[in-house]
């Protein structure tokens, strides 16, 4: 009987946390120039397109591209093969400065004004 009682907690617990996702703090913004920093297309630079909180991930023009096989349907009539952006994760990029050409880390710095901004780590420059 208690390992009914068990299963069943177990199967609640899974459950909230499906439900409850993590959602990452991520710094960087749509429309920033990165840089990427390992991997298959490490020292590649794009403009970020998109960003998924949910997943860490980030989407890069022109990055992580692959080829999906599409079969023949009523909204795609012809089918074939199509490319695709697809997200990379957040860790391996980072924000080009301009400066040195580099990826740098993004931090913040509030200033007397109340106002809080990003600024690069490597060089101390504030972005727009």
């Amino acid at each position: 009987m208690t390992s009914k009682k068990s299963a069943f907690a177990k199967a609640t617990v899974d459950r909230q946390k499906a439900i409850t996702k993590k959602v990452y703090k991520i710094r960087l913004k749509k429309g920033d120039e990165v840089m990427i920093r390992s991997g298959k297309y490490k020292a590649h630079t794009g403009k970020i397109l998109q960003i998924h909180p949910a997943l860490n991930k980030v989407t890069v023009e022109g990055i992580n591209i692959v080829k999906r096989h599409k079969k023949p349907a009523r909204l795609s009539p012809q089918g074939g093969i199509i490319e695709i952006t697809k997200p990379i994760w957040v860790s391996k990029v980072g924000l080009l400065d301009s400066g040195s050409k580099k990826p740098s880390r993004i931090g913040f710095k509030s200033f007397n004004d109340g106002s809080k901004r990003r600024i690069l780590k490597s060089s101390g420059k504030e972005l727009k």
